[in-house]
């Protein structure tokens, strides 16, 4: 395709561009984040996490300003027979396309698989050229017969273009865990002082009594058990320890009766290409590694994103242990800015995690539907805002 003088392509995975450039025109958004790195992405397919018999067939888009010219436009898109690993639930759209006799999939995903941290998914050297990037996904979801497109966990930019083209909006819900900002005063010497936290225990001190209480009897517990935590950065992770991370991860699917979306590969090659992107916190009990948890990290942002989690045996509150205590007294450690929960999980409030709005675009084909979605859609957002409030009344910290 061409349009205005650029040249539009779809290709069968983000290998067919260049690192270099991918990585080039990521660094310059506004919200760029590890997962949408080139090896981040090009480990999905090349693991065999997306492509083949999947569902997640990789449909990458580029605008070069003339053929074998400089990248100005990128997305990672996908056509998708399924709505499974999107963290942004649309079963009931599939259900009522199936209703009326009319095919939902395939469907056109912008994403990152099976990851639901917000940042920037149309890269983009301008405004102008996300614009025609927008454009362009519409055109391949006409040519493919998709029956949508969907922009999953964006940036500011992406959402302001997408509402500029017509799409819809939608709104949910994650837990993220804030530190204090590092803030002194300049001017005015009676503001208060505003320093980071100086480890888990000043953590602590900031909530509510109950909260506070409950976390330290569930760190108990779990120390009672006989249970301890060894924390692995980048390159101190060997094959060994990324194989125990692999079963706890398969072990916890399986007693789901599920697989796991990610496989051995991909991992592997997280280890060769993005290891100081994660911290593995390892749990053992008599000398036997037990479980583990995996987060990912960004040290240039500060911030910290709870991804996997496995293990070998049930052992009460090794779960809470692993998943939020280790990454947030890590993250205090650090002194990382916030930690992200993912996607759901309204009981990671009272570990200090805070309600944070999340954000997808949508754009329907067929008139009909597409004015039920945007009627569901106004009605949802309200109960959204609802909820959003309700949850704040609920905070667990001391008030200010």
């Amino acid at each position: 395709m061409t349009e205005n003088n650029y040249v539009i392509e779809v290709h069968p995975g983000v290998g067919a561009v260049g690192e270099a450039e991918w990585d080039a025109l990521l660094s310059a958004q506004a919200q760029p984040t590890p997962f949408m790195r080139h090896a981040y992405l090009r480990a999905m397919e090349t693991s065999g996490s997306v492509g083949g018999d999947t569902g997640w067939e990789p449909a990458t888009l580029t605008v070069r300003e003339h053929e074998g010219g400089a990248l100005v436009a990128a997305a990672a898109a996908y056509l998708k027979t399924h709505s499974y690993g999107e963290y942004v639930f649309d079963w009931a759209w599939a259900d009522a396309y199936r209703r009326y006799g009319v095919p939902y999939y395939p469907k056109l995903l912008v994403a990152v698989p099976f990851t639901p941290v917000p940042g920037s998914r149309l890269l983009a050297r301008d405004a102008p050229a996300r614009a025609l990037l927008l454009r362009a996904l519409g055109a391949l979801a006409r040519e493919t017969d998709c029956s949508s497109v969907h922009l999953l966990f964006g940036d500011d930019a992406d959402y302001d273009a997408a509402r500029a083209n017509g799409w819809m909006m939608r709104q949910g819900v994650q837990f993220h865990w804030h530190n204090r900002h590092d803030v002194a005063p300049v001017a005015d010497t009676t503001a208060p002082i505003v320093l980071p936290y100086a480890d888990f225990a000043d953590f602590l001190a900031s909530l509510q009594r109950d909260k506070r209480k409950k976390i330290s009897q569930e760190r108990r517990r779990v120390g009672e058990a006989g249970v301890t935590f060894e924390t692995l950065e980048g390159a101190q992770m060997t094959r060994a320890d990324w194989d125990f991370f692999h079963a706890c991860y398969r072990q916890t699917y399986a007693e789901h009766f599920s697989t796991p979306y990610l496989t051995r590969d991909f991992f592997a090659r997280m280890q060769d290409t993005m290891a100081d992107h994660w911290v593995m916190f390892v749990a053992s009990r008599g000398g036997k590694r037990v479980a583990c948890s995996l987060i990912a990290i960004d040290r240039a942002e500060g911030a910290a994103f709870g991804r996997y989690w496995g293990a070998l045996e049930s052992i009460p509150y090794v779960h809470f242990e692993a998943c939020y205590y280790q990454p947030l007294q890590w993250c205090i450690e650090n002194r990382f800015r916030r930690f992200e929960g993912g996607a759901q999980g309204e009981h990671k409030m009272a570990r200090g995690l805070m309600p944070a709005r999340t954000q997808s675009a949508h754009w329907i084909a067929e008139p009909e539907f597409a004015r039920a979605i945007g009627s569901h859609l106004k009605q949802e957002s309200g109960a959204i805002d609802e909820y959003l409030s309700e949850l704040d009344d609920r905070s667990p910290f001391k008030p200010s």
